[in-house]
């Protein structure tokens, strides 16, 4: 089993214990030291991490670490953040963390613009100027949330 996915499953028990879902566990080479990159994130739905939850998870995650044999070998740099508001959207799960936003889709047929107002099973409805279309997410090649301002 590869360092990553050893540390991803000694952590998501832990991020799951703090409330959140534990999206992607990276490392990479940081000069003499290791950075390790945790992206976490709310389990589903609408929402955000705030800054709080942010901090406790880091504690949480440190702590696990320290504890755990399967930690980066060495000095490692623990980096926790969330995957940020313009993440490609490549699971059921991330398109239902975008209900409601303003969303980009290409598909074989072309670029889809519009509102996610919702996700049935495999199923996303945009809305756009008063049509609501649906789509397969099986048809989507790329998308991603557009950010408003």
């Amino acid at each position: 089993m590869k360092d990553v996915e050893k540390i991803h499953e000694v952590l998501a028990p832990a991020v799951a214990g703090a409330g959140l879902f534990l999206e992607q566990v990276e490392l990479k080479p940081a000069g003499k030291r290791t950075l390790l990159r945790v992206t976490v994130d709310l389990a589903d739905g609408p929402g955000g991490v705030d800054s709080d939850q942010l901090t406790d998870v880091s504690r949480v995650i440190s702590e696990t670490l320290d504890e755990s044999p399967d930690a980066p070998a060495g000095q490692y740099v623990l980096e926790v953040s969330t995957p940020g508001a313009t993440r490609k959207l490549t699971e059921p799960r991330h398109f239902r963390r975008a209900e409601g936003r303003k969303v980009i889709l290409t598909t074989a047929d072309g670029e889809v613009t519009g509102r996610l107002e919702s996700v049935e099973g495999d199923t996303l409805a945009i809305s756009n100027n008063g049509h609501t279309q649906e789509i397969a997410i099986s048809d989507v090649v790329n998308a991603r949330v557009d950010v408003e301002l």
